[in-house]
């Protein structure tokens, strides 16, 4: 990575592989090229929607201070129109899991000395937010509140850093020719290309993989990641409506998993999901890849949108959410419903390493339904893994791990998952998709 001519190859343009490919080319590195199924932002990425949330709300120090870091470059006039301000509302019930997200997280502020208002029963929350109709996570109620949040309009933000490495000299190669479906290697296990769904193979020198939940389909992920679908909804909302809820809080219920959003004014929606253990497809003989056994995986080919749907006892819990906070809306049609594809570790943590088979190969991403945050400081972090500079806490973290390839269930989460187990998708619902 010393030769700033180092021909540099990044599999995916979600938030990962746009912040490598902006920080790479801001160094000074002249040939960055790009490839993805689309153009980004990517109809069925995690990185594009309407809205991501930004907090720093984290019970692990590493990443608290991280998303500070981040959420204090989001309120610059460089996402002006892209980051929103909103409160944001943690709650757990009276859930042991909850109860323990919510005062390991308060400590980590805490240490950090930055402030929040501690919620201790339903009646003190409304008097502060007064359009929370619902009985709340109740009873009892115990969370806080932080009023150093907000979200960022996703698509605009992936189509500004876009931008951003169009107007650095990155390349892109999306669509067919722009589609991965396996690697090139000589005998010592170097990659020299990416093969594509059409066109000659793709030669580069270093590769990086940032193809969130499609990544586990090139490359073997030694039991380190798992694709999970998680549900969302979109409701439209009246003029009258949006006033009414202009102030609406970001409310998390991490018993339960479920949050919302602030009404996307643009839109005239009002959006809301499930951080929660998820939904795993496997993928079908037609969608296997390199050859590599995949457990779980999202259609290969995207659509032009994320199909409208979600299982039924998915609909069941967004509906419940909205019930908690806004019961008259909660039995509304939906304009949408879909699943959002994460890509799960065992901790919560990130990979940022270089992948044990390949040494030219390096792993950006799992962002596990918390990385979009992290986007304005996200390239300098990957920048440091790549030249094998991060501090000594984060690269043992971020590293890539093969420990967990003979064990049988890992995923246990980082503890900010609720809501039922996870389980696969039947044949029914693989239809749907």
């Amino acid at each position: 990575m010393n030769n700033k001519d180092s021909r540099i190859v990044i599999v995916g343009a979600g938030v990962f592989g746009l912040a490598a490919a902006r920080q790479l080319a801001l160094e000074g590195y002249r040939q960055v090229l790009v490839l993805d199924r689309s153009m980004p932002p990517v109809a069925d990425g995690s990185s594009s929607d309407i809205s991501r949330m930004i907090r720093f709300d984290y019970a692990d120090d590493d990443y608290l201070r991280i998303s500070h870091q981040a959420y204090l470059e989001w309120t610059k006039p460089k996402y002006q129109g892209i980051f929103y301000p909103a409160p944001f509302i943690l709650t757990g019930n009276t859930s042991a899991h909850g109860q323990a997200w919510i005062a390991s997280t308060t400590a980590a502020l805490t240490r950090r000395q930055l402030p929040f208002t501690r919620l201790d029963d339903v009646h003190a929350t409304k008097q502060i937010h007064p359009v929370l109709s619902g009985a709340l996570a109740a009873p009892p109620f115990n969370g806080y509140l932080n009023t150093q949040a907000g979200w960022a309009d996703a698509n605009k933000a992936i189509s500004q850093i876009r931008d951003d490495c169009l107007e650095l000299g990155v390349s892109f190669v999306c669509g067919r020719r722009g589609t991965v479906v396996g690697l090139e290697t000589d005998a010592a296990q170097e990659i020299k290309a990416v093969r594509t769904l059409v066109g000659s193979p793709i030669e580069g020198d270093c590769f990086l993989l940032t193809a969130g939940a499609w990544a586990s389909s090139l490359v073997p992920m030694y039991n380190s990641t798992l694709t999970t679908g998680q549900v969302v909804a979109y409701l439209r909302l009246t003029p009258e409506e949006l006033v009414k809820y202009k102030d609406l809080p970001m409310y998390a219920n991490f018993s339960t998993g479920w949050f919302n959003f602030p009404p996307h004014e643009e839109t005239g929606i009002l959006k809301f999901a499930v951080h929660g253990w998820g939904y795993t497809r496997t993928p079908g003989q037609e969608e296997v890849l390199s050859n590599q056994t995949n457990v779980s995986a999202p259609p290969l080919i995207p659509p032009r949108e994320r199909r409208n749907f979600v299982p039924a006892d998915g609909e069941v819990r967004l509906r419940d959410g909205l019930r908690e906070i806004l019961p008259e809306l909660a039995d509304r049609p939906f304009e949408k419903l879909a699943l959002c594809w994460y890509t799960d570790t065992p901790t919560g943590d990130f990979i940022m390493d270089y992948h044990p088979d390949y040494k030219n190969l390096f792993i950006g991403g799992a962002g596990s339904g918390h990385g979009f945050k992290f986007l304005p400081v996200l390239g300098e972090y990957l920048s440091l893994a790549l030249r094998k500079g991060l501090p000594k806490d984060l690269a043992q973290k971020w590293r890539f791990r093969t420990d967990y390839a003979t064990r049988d269930d890992v995923f246990l989460g980082d503890g900010s998952r609720g809501g039922p187990v996870r389980r696969e998708l039947n044949s029914q619902e693989r239809a749907k998709l």
